[in-house]
């Protein structure tokens, strides 16, 4: 009997590892970003369309921040665990509007990680000042949890 014992322990290891490692990235919730900026994604349709909401931080208008609408979709292979996105969010606040892109992770400690790349578009005047109206950056955004 004690030699059974290591190997039903290495059996047992071999068949629940891999479901710990497959664990799927979710775009459903709330996430927060490296520099404060809230967002929240609704539930995906059966298209991988979703919708939601986008509080940023950081703005280079004077008007005040306010909460923007957010519309995207989600690569629709339900294979993958980390699936590709993108979304365009229409600030409510100012004459521009930003399209992210990116991919959803778990990383090696079971937490989400949103990846993105984003472009804002800047409302301008003249067709000579088109040259300073489009920015890029990336963020990464985590989870945020709910307090209770």
């Amino acid at each position: 009997m004690v030699q059974v014992t290591p190997f039903l322990l290495v059996l047992s290891l071999a068949l629940v590892a891999p479901g710990l490692s497959a664990r799927k990235c979710v775009l459903t919730g709330r996430w927060i970003n490296d520099l404060g900026s809230n967002m929240t994604i609704g539930a995906l349709n059966g298209k991988g369309e979703f919708s939601g909401s986008y509080h940023t931080a950081v703005s280079t208008t004077t008007n005040e921040i306010q909460i923007s609408p957010l519309q995207g979709s989600q690569h629709r292979t339900n294979q993958k665990s980390q699936p590709t996105f993108g979304f365009t969010v229409n600030w409510s606040f100012s004459d521009s509007v930003t399209v992210f892109t990116g991919q959803c992770f778990v990383d090696q400690d079971g937490k989400e990680i949103l990846k993105t790349m984003w472009l804002l578009r800047s409302h301008v005047d003249n067709i000579k000042d088109d040259w300073k109206a489009t920015r890029v950056g990336i963020n990464v955004f985590t989870r945020l949890r709910s307090q209770e």
